[in-house]
């Protein structure tokens, strides 16, 4: 957006309700998409005090450019680097598309402090085992990377336009989720000062809210990660360490995008699994008999949140005590997760 905006007149913000992802989600009561709209919503409000607006598309990404092509006048492009492999691909095409009518496609750095090459072993090649990586991001940081972007005084160039329309959840497909069902207690980032700064003392024990739930902010761009990395320096190294440990995996998903459906350790492809269905059901379901196994399940089918620690324990049953493949776990997760992020949630199963 800083770069939009300090680099061109009559920007105007868009937002994709890409079918290619919402067409692959089987509940219509998925509260990631209740949060984005939600998020949307209160995005658009802010933007229409500075007499602009969102405009709310609803397509794949190509067709939405080729729309976008063919009824406006658009020179340039501003987006931010995603590193999931799907998304990689789908910002190429729309990279291709748009170099076909000499439309300029920029993209940035945006979700991490470091990302791709920026973080390596001396040799260059990336790291797969994460306390070096981790004393190497420490020894790379200067206050250059923690600055926020100056970007309210060039809010001027934004495209001065009426309100656009909003299309309801349905008109995209899906339905609200009745408030009690959980879930809708996320809508606001909350950067708690006094839970950080005992964050290593506290975060261990699942009866404790002892973690920030920040990490749905973090999924979903709604929190600086400059912003909260500037805190964890000032407050507690244990919490820094943890916002180390997102950007490691996803140096990992774009190094070695073979993890995405495969064994990060090849070897680990040899195991061979029980794949007990009937077990799996009970493990769901959170109906296995072991107490923290089926709490954590049923907070996560309940709320969409599970303690970071339960997320270990109850993967760790479900791989060594049941011997039922990561991937089945790491699916269900992704099904559930309010927070689902294909970087972590892969590497905290294959870890």
């Amino acid at each position: 957006l800083y770069y939009a905006l300090k680099e061109n007149k009559n920007v105007l913000p868009i937002f994709i309700f890409d079918t290619d992802i919402l067409n692959r989600l089987e509940n219509k009561e998925d509260r990631r998409v209740e949060f984005i709209y939600n998020t949307l919503n209160e995005l658009k409000a802010k933007l229409e005090k500075l007499g602009t607006s969102l405009l709310i598309l609803h397509d794949t990404a190509l067709q939405a450019f080729e729309r976008l092509i063919q009824t406006s006048n658009l020179t340039a492009v501003y987006t931010n680097h995603d590193y999931e492999p799907a998304a990689i691909k789908r910002d190429q095409s729309v990279q291709k598309l748009l170099a076909k009518h000499q439309i300029e496609f920029k993209t940035f750095k945006d979700q991490v402090i470091f990302e791709k090459n920026e973080v390596t072993k001396d040799d260059g090649l990336p790291y797969t085992v994460f306390t070096p990586y981790m004393r190497k991001w420490k020894n790379a940081i200067t206050d250059f990377y923690l600055k926020s972007y100056p970007t309210k005084k060039y809010f001027s160039q934004f495209l001065s336009v009426p309100p656009f329309p909003f299309p309801t959840i349905e008109e995209i497909g899906f339905h609200p989720i009745a408030v009690g069902s959980g879930g809708h207690h996320y809508s606001k980032p909350t950067i708690d000062k006094s839970k950080i700064s005992v964050y290593d003392k506290q975060r261990d024990y699942p009866a404790i809210h002892g973690t920030t739930r920040l990490s749905v902010h973090l999924r979903f761009g709604t929190v600086s990660i400059r912003q909260l990395v500037n805190t964890a320096f000032a407050l507690n190294e244990t919490w820094l360490n943890e916002l180390i440990w997102r950007e490691f995996y996803m140096q990992i998903l774009f190094h070695f995008p073979h993890v995405e459906k495969g064994s990060f350790k090849k070897q680990y492809d040899e195991i061979k699994w029980r794949n007990n269905e009937q077990e799996f059901k009970a493990w769901c379901e959170g109906k296995t008999g072991y107490p923290i196994v089926d709490a954590g399940m049923r907070e996560l089918n309940a709320t969409g949140f599970m303690h970071n620690r339960v997320r270990m324990i109850t993967a760790s049953f479900l791989i060594k005590h049941l011997l039922i493949d990561w991937r089945w776990g790491e699916a269900y997760f992704a099904e559930k997760l309010l927070d689902f992020d294909l970087a972590a949630n892969n590497g905290g199963w294959q870890w």
